[in-house]
C-alpha cells in the first residue's frame, strides 16, 4: 500500500496547499439519498455514514492517507502479553454536545448495543472475531478494557468504524427493545447528542441537512468550519452543475470521466488524482436459495452464467468507452489500489466469446429455433433484468454496454433504472434478477470488510445475512477469512487472503469489469483537505477543513 500512500501525499501537496484558516466558514457537500436514521448502529446507508463522520466520534481513527492509527476519544492504549487484551485510556473532560460527560460507560453501552439481537445492527458481523464478539469492561470512568475473543490481524483499527453513542440518551430505548427506532429521521435535532465536530441543527427531507459546530468538541480550536450543509442531490448532472458554479464544495463521489475535461477548465474547481478506486462497480445476481425470480429460471443462479458473462465482456473496451480510458480492467473485487492485498496473478476471464457460449450451453441455454436468442430447456428465452441506479451515467452506460455485448451471445437483457432508495429496497427484499452497483469501503484490509466476505455479513451482496453458509464454497471463504482475520503474521494473512480470492474467482458471485481512477473534485475555495481513495475521500477529517478567504 505504500505506493498508493505516496501518490496520495504528493497529490495532496499539489492540490490542497495550506492557507490561513477561517473559523466562520460554511461548507456545502452532497449525498445521493436521504439518511435512513441518525443512529449509525442501525443502518449502513451511504448518507448515514457521512452523517456519522460529522456527528460522531470513535475511540481511534485510521488515517485515510498515511494508514496510521490515530488517537481520538482514546488518547493512548496498550496491549497485554496475551495479544488480545487492550486497555484504552480515554480523554479527560470530554462532553457530548448536550453537555453530558463522556465516560467509559458510553463505550461499554455502545458495544452492548452493537451485539443486542433486538437492535439487529448491521455492524455486528464486522465486530465479531472468529465468529465471537468483543468484550468491553469498564475499569474506571476514563479507562476501558477490550478483550478480543482471538488474536486479530488489524488490531484496534476495527474501532475506526464504531461511533460511540451516549448512554444517557439511548439506554432506555436499548433496554426497552426499541433501539432500532431510536434517533430516526423524525427525531428532533435537540434530542440527539453528538461527540463529533458537528451537531445536527436541521433536517429538511428531500433537500438538506444542516450541521453546526459542536461547542464541546474535544480537539482545541476545531472544527474550523462554523457550519456544514449536506444537500440531497440524487442526480449527478445536477451535482456537477452545482460544483461548477461554486454552489457545492465537496461532491459525494469521485468525478466521472466524462466530466473531467469540463472540470479542468472550471475556475471554481480543483482536481486531485487519488489512484485506482478500491470500490468498483460490480454485477451480481440474487443467489439466495429459493429466490422467487429464479424459480422458473434456475440457470440465473448457476456459476456458469456468471463466468460466461465475464468471458463475454471486453473490459478494455468498457474502460475506453465508459471511463474514457481512465480505468483499468479487473477480474475480482480487489484492485491495484489495494496495494499489498492485490494479487495480479489470479485467474483471469479475458474475453473469449466461444468459451462463454460453451458455458451457457452446459447449463441448457442454446438457440433452439435459430432466431439468435438462447432458450432454456423449457423453450423460454434466456432473459433477465439488470437493475441500475437512475441518473448515474457511469453505471447506466456500463449496464447498456453489458446489454449490448451479451446480446451477441443470445442473452436478452432488460435494463431497469431505479432511484437509489428503490434499488436498495429491492436488493434487501430480494426483488431483482441482477444488480449493477457499487459499495463503498473505508479500509484496505480485508479483515475490516468482513460484512462483504462473510456469509452472515450485511453486505454479502449476493445473499446477505445468512444464518449458515448456503454453499460449500461460502463455508470455505468463511473459514479462510476467520483464519486470515485472527492471524497476526502479515505474510500468512496475505497468503490466506489470496486463497480466498481463488475461491471467489472459481465461483464469481460478483462479476467485476473495470476499476476507475479515483479523481476527486473539490471547490477551489476549500482548504485543509487530505483526499483519499477511501470513502469518504474528503470529509473523513472534516474538522480540519476550512474555507479559504478570497485572494
Amino acid at each position: 500500500m505504500s505506493g498508493l500512500i505516496i501518490c496520495l501525499m504528493v497529490a495532496t501537496v499539489v492540490a490542497c496547499a495550506p492557507r490561513t484558516p477561517s473559523t466562520s466558514g460554511r461548507l456545502v457537500a452532497s449525498v445521493r439519498a436521504e439518511p435512513k436514521t441518525f443512529n449509525r448502529l442501525i443502518s449502513s446507508d451511504p448518507a448515514g455514514n457521512i452523517v456519522a463522520f460529522l456527528m460522531h466520534a470513535t475511540l481511534v481513527r485510521l488515517n485515510r492517507v498515511t494508514g496510521e492509527l490515530e488517537p481520538r476519544l482514546a488518547r493512548s492504549w496498550s496491549v497485554a502479553p496475551d495479544g488480545v487484551t487492550y486497555t484504552l485510556n480515554l480523554r479527560d473532560g470530554v462532553r457530548f454536545s448536550d453537555g453530558a460527560p463522556f465516560t467509559a460507560d458510553d463505550v461499554a453501552f455502545t458495544f452492548r448495543a452493537v451485539y443486542d439481537k433486538r437492535a439487529a445492527s448491521p455492524l455486528e458481523s464486522s465486530f465479531e472475531i472468529d465468529g465471537r464478539p468483543l468484550r468491553a469492561e469498564v475499569v474506571d470512568p476514563h479507562t476501558i478494557r477490550l478483550i478480543f475473543p482471538a488474536p486479530y490481524g488489524p488490531g484496534l483499527s476495527i474501532l475506526d468504524s464504531l461511533p460511540i453513542l451516549p448512554r444517557h440518551r439511548l439506554a432506555a430505548a436499548l433496554d426497552a427493545g426499541t433501539f432500532a427506532d431510536a434517533w430516526n429521521v423524525k427525531t428532533p435535532p435537540s434530542a440527539i447528542a453528538s461527540l463529533g465536530p458537528f451537531a445536527l441543527a436541521e433536517y429538511t427531507p428531500g433537500q438538506r441537512l444542516r450541521f453546526v459546530r459542536n461547542p464541546n468538541f474535544w480537539l482545541p480550536g476545531l472544527p474550523r468550519l462554523a457550519e456544514v450543509e449536506l444537500q440531497i442531490v440524487p442526480e449527478l448532472n445536477a451535482e456537477m452543475l452545482r460544483l461548477e458554479s461554486g454552489q457545492l464544495d465537496v461532491p459525494y463521489d469521485f468525478a466521472r470521466a466524462e466530466d473531467l475535461s469540463t472540470l479542468r477548465k472550471a475556475p471554481a474547481v480543483r482536481l486531485v488524482d487519488a489512484g485506482v478506486d478500491i470500490a468498483p462497480n460490480t454485477l451480481w445476481f440474487d443467489l439466495a436459495p429459493g429466490a422467487p425470480h429464479a424459480k422458473n429460471r434456475p440457470w440465473l443462479q448457476r456459476d456458469e452464467l456468471r463466468k460466461a458473462i465475464s468471458y463475454a465482456v471486453d473490459r478494455q473496451a468498457m474502460a475506453d468507452t465508459v471511463d474514457l480510458g481512465a480505468a483499468v480492467p479487473i477480474f475480482g473485487p480487489v484492485t491495484p489500489g489495494h496495494g499489498a492485498w492485490y494479487s495480479p496473478d489470479l485467474p483471469r476471464t479475458d474475453r473469449d466469446p466461444a468459451k462463454a457460449k460453451s458455458l451457457l450451453a452446459s447449463i441448457g441455454l442454446t438457440d433452439r429455433n435459430g432466431d439468435g436468442v438462447l432458450e432454456d430447456s423449457r423453450g423460454a428465452p434466456a432473459r433477465f433484468s439488470i437493475a441500475v441506479q437512475k441518473g448515474n451515467s457511469i453505471r447506466e452506460r456500463s449496464a447498456a454496454m453489458l446489454q449490448d455485448q451479451l446480446r451477441s451471445l443470445g442473452l436478452q437483457i432488460d435494463i431497469v433504472a431505479e432511484d437509489v432508495g428503490q434499488l436498495a429496497a429491492d436488493w434487501k427484499s430480494g426483488n431483482y434478477d441482477a444488480i449493477y452497483h457499487g459499495v463503498k469501503t473505508d479500509a484496505f484490509d480485508p479483515a475490516r470488510n468482513l460484512d462483504f466476505w462473510m456469509s452472515n455479513g450485511s453486505y454479502h451482496l449476493w445473499n446477505p445475512e445468512q444464518t449458515a453458509p448456503a454453499t460449500v464454497w461460502e463455508t470455505r471463504i468463511d473459514e479462510l477469512m476467520r483464519r486470515q482475520s485472527t492471524t497476526l503474521d502479515p505474510v500468512e494473512r496475505r497468503r490466506l487472503f489470496r486463497e480466498v480470492q481463488l475461491v471467489f474467482a472459481e465461483h464469481l458471485p460478483c462479476v467485476y469489469f473495470v476499476a476507475p481512477r479515483a479523481t476527486i473534485a473539490v471547490s477551489a475555495r476549500l482548504a485543509g483537505a487530505t483526499p483519499s481513495v477511501l470513502h469518504p475521500s474528503v470529509l473523513w477529517n472534516v474538522e480540519h477543513l476550512f474555507i479559504s478567504p478570497p485572494q
